[in-house]
């Protein structure tokens, strides 16, 4: 993990997409209602004016020419550091957010074992040191009085791209025969341990897969969302739906 810096403040733009009172929903009607709701919100943002930071609109160009370098389960994914245009590029948790999503992808989510394996066995091959993920804490306005969500550290974290709740972090995740979560890190404590905000105040609300960093092989860590880190990205159902959508007879 790179030296920490001075606090930094950050514009959510999850709650204002995707306000967190519908998160963690999977009925039909309710993704049906999230897709609408998300066309929507990309439009707007692509004429929005207010001061801060936003996720970015799919370039239907982009998404049609996408890198995909490996499959698994309907989805395509690359790592960025594979991509010409992208191999020494390191950046925060939102910026890979807005790289990925240009493409129609989103910051890769391991939902299961496989899938994580897959993840690490890139990062193993490739001697990667770290990447971001999608995970993010709900820790942002819209999320506060949630008493399912207490203890955050526990029962606060989602996949921010498609808003899916992860299992609690002191439990191996249904299926799967480990806890990915680190069991150590800077404060020697199992993670998520939000040891940043002990430093200079800066929450650790962003998830990151790091190679090794703390003697304890590949495992998830809670990491403050301003380091800069290459990314992996993962096709968005929603993204390429959209896009689909509005771009009649583009092959994607």
């Amino acid at each position: 993990m790179t030296k920490p810096k001075p606090a930094a403040r950050y514009y959510n733009s999850d709650s204002v997409i995707f306000p967190a009172v519908y998160l963690f929903k999977s009925t039909i009607k309710m993704q049906a209602w999230l897709l609408v709701a998300c066309a929507a919100a990309l439009a707007t943002l692509a004429v929005a004016q207010k001061p801060g930071r936003f996720l970015s609109l799919p370039n239907p160009q982009k998404c049609a020419s996408r890198p995909k370098e490996f499959f698994y389960r309907g989805h395509n994914y690359f790592y960025s550091g594979h991509v010409p245009a992208l191999a020494n590029r390191k950046v925060d948790w939102l910026d890979g957010r807005n790289i990925c999503r240009e493409y129609c992808m989103d910051l890769v989510s391991m939902e299961t074992q496989e899938e994580n394996n897959l993840i690490f066995k890139l990062i193993q091959q490739n001697d990667v040191p770290y990447i971001w993920t999608s995970g993010r804490l709900c820790d942002f306005k819209g999320c506060e009085n949630r008493k399912d969500l207490e203890p955050k550290n526990v029962f606060g974290w989602f996949w921010s791209a498609n808003r899916e709740k992860l299992s609690p972090t002191t439990q191996i995740p249904n299926g799967w025969g480990y806890n990915p979560w680190s069991q150590t890190g800077h404060k020697k404590q199992r993670q998520p341990d939000n040891a940043e905000f002990d430093i200079n105040g800066t929450s650790e609300s962003c998830l990151s897969v790091l190679n090794n960093v703390y003697n304890d092989g590949i495992a998830w860590h809670d990491v403050a969302c301003y380091h800069e880190k290459p990314v992996v990205c993962e096709d968005s159902d929603e993204l390429l739906n959209y896009v689909a959508s509005t771009n009649p007879g583009l092959r994607l």
